[in-house]
């Protein structure tokens, strides 16, 4: 029942499910069969004692891919690290999106403009907006105590992306591939915590 709006429905689910070409807010659907191969972004929302955590992560149905879509989601998880690793108490949001642009570029894929990552807590989608694109040292000074998502959706072909008839389901423009990874962080003094880690991922790099 999330995010109603005049000419929008609200969305049906629980976690949206973008498959392929799609970028994000997948809606799920049984008619809809996966095939080894696939690449799969499955994103979920928590809210516990009024407050909200959001993640995102891929996964390969069958456990293998093309070399290309392997690449891609790789590439999609390692740019959030990049962003991730530029947060700290005095940094700024536009070091962020520098950082995974700069990265995503440098390998020959693109960066999603449309749709970012967002400030989050006893509101889900708040303030600020956490582009995945960007110049180094502009936008909003960060201070410890804030917490937001990085998410940056990456692209095997060009940026721009289409809003389907449901009003929810974003793809590619071109129809190419599209990976995402998505963390909630805590700025702190020294670096960040990753409010939504995992228990595989090696955070070792992030100063807590």
């Amino acid at each position: 029942g999330y995010g109603g709006a005049p000419g929008r429905p609200a969305f049906q689910h629980s976690i949206c499910t973008s498959v392929n070409h799609v970028v994000c807010h997948g809606i799920p659907s049984e008619n809809k069969i996966l095939k080894n191969g696939d690449i799969l972004n499955i994103d979920v929302t928590v809210i516990k004692d009024g407050y909200h955590g959001d993640t995102n992560m891929m996964y390969i149905v069958g456990g293998e891919t093309s070399i290309l879509a392997n690449r891609l989601c790789k590439v999609a998880q390692e740019a959030m690290y990049r962003g991730m690793a530029t947060v700290r108490d005095g940094s700024y949001l536009g070091d962020i999106g520098h950082a995974i642009q700069k990265y995503v570029e440098s390998e020959r894929f693109s960066v999603v403009r449309e749709y970012c990552g967002h400030g989050i807590g006893t509101v889900f989608h708040d303030e600020p907006q956490v582009l995945h694109y960007g110049q180094a040292g502009t936008g909003m000074r960060l201070e410890a105590g804030m917490t937001f998502t990085i998410e940056p959706m990456v692209n095997a072909g060009v940026w721009q992306t289409k809003l389907l008839g449901d009003k929810w389901t974003v793809v590619t423009k071109d129809h190419k591939l599209s990976a995402q990874y998505e963390h909630t962080i805590l700025v702190t003094k020294t670096g960040i915590e990753v409010l939504t880690a995992r228990p595989e991922e090696d955070l070792t790099r992030f100063n807590q």
